[in-house]
């Protein structure tokens, strides 16, 4: 059966980020992920992840200024120590939490910067990364992320990530397939991830339109999902949605495809 994860940056936001463990736990969770970790000590997350019996399933590198619209850095060229120093600021953090895979947001692409350029650095960027994280035992994650939420995102498709993955030539760089981002982008859902399935490592969910719960929208995640569990795939499931009506209420759509 599927294992579902709950993004705690967007589920059980009724109560505050460090609550949001128990209230997963209590829901029926196991694994967890969220977008950050660095704005609390990690023995403070780590106290939560063991108190709870969850596993930290990914959590992202940092990704410049997020409250002032940054999305990543991976991209710009005027800041790859700072990309550096963020990978190291990663892997301390990750041999407190037991994650085993870090996710990279490639970024918007900087006014007046050459597309060629910033594709140069985030191969130059992706490379250091993966070899670092490798050491480590941690794989590296790339999502490419739609347009429509996130203008200007350098990364938008399934086709350009797996090209990205080939240009590093590393073996410890693989796709996080977001099924809410790439239904806004590309579709085929099903025959993509197929065609892609020994590099994706990581899934996440929402419906759209709307990035609600799964059963809100046009995704037919009553194919999608048992799908997944026939093809083999044995990741987590990220739910990675915006809850129409409160997390707890809106959990409903699981028991289909929960043990």
């Amino acid at each position: 059966m599927a294992k579902f994860s709950a993004n705690l940056t967007m589920l059980f936001n009724e109560v505050p980020f460090m609550d949001r463990f128990g209230a997963a736990a209590h829901a029926g969770f196991r694994g967890v992920e969220f977008l950050f970790p660095y704005a609390f000590h990690a023995d403070q997350i780590a106290d939560k992840l063991n108190t709870y019996q969850l596993d930290l399933v990914l959590h992202n590198l940092p990704a410049g200024n997020w409250d002032a619209g940054e999305r990543g850095i991976a991209c710009h060229p005027d800041r790859i120590q700072e990309f550096q120093e963020g990978v190291a600021e990663a892997l301390r953090y990750a041999k407190v939490l037991g994650v085993k895979q870090i996710n990279c947001l490639a970024g918007i692409v900087p006014t007046g910067v050459d597309v060629e350029l910033a594709h140069a650095t985030l191969v130059s960027n992706l490379t250091y990364a993966a070899t670092h994280l490798k050491t480590a035992g941690i794989r590296l994650l790339i999502e490419p992320i739609n347009t429509f939420d996130i203008p200007g995102f350098f990364l938008s498709t399934t086709k350009q990530a797996v090209a990205l993955i080939h240009q590093t030539g590393s073996d410890n760089l693989f796709l996080q397939y977001d099924i809410y981002h790439m239904q806004r982008m590309e579709g085929e859902l099903v025959n993509t991830m197929k065609n892609n399935l020994p590099i994706i490592k990581h899934i996440q969910l929402a419906d759209n339109p709307g990035r609600f719960e799964p059963g809100t929208g046009e995704i037919n995640y009553g194919f999608v999902i048992p799908w997944l569990d026939q093809s083999g795939y044995d990741g987590w499931i990220g739910c990675e949605y915006k809850p129409r009506a409160g997390t707890v209420e809106g959990l409903g759509w699981r028991a289909t495809y929960s043990s």
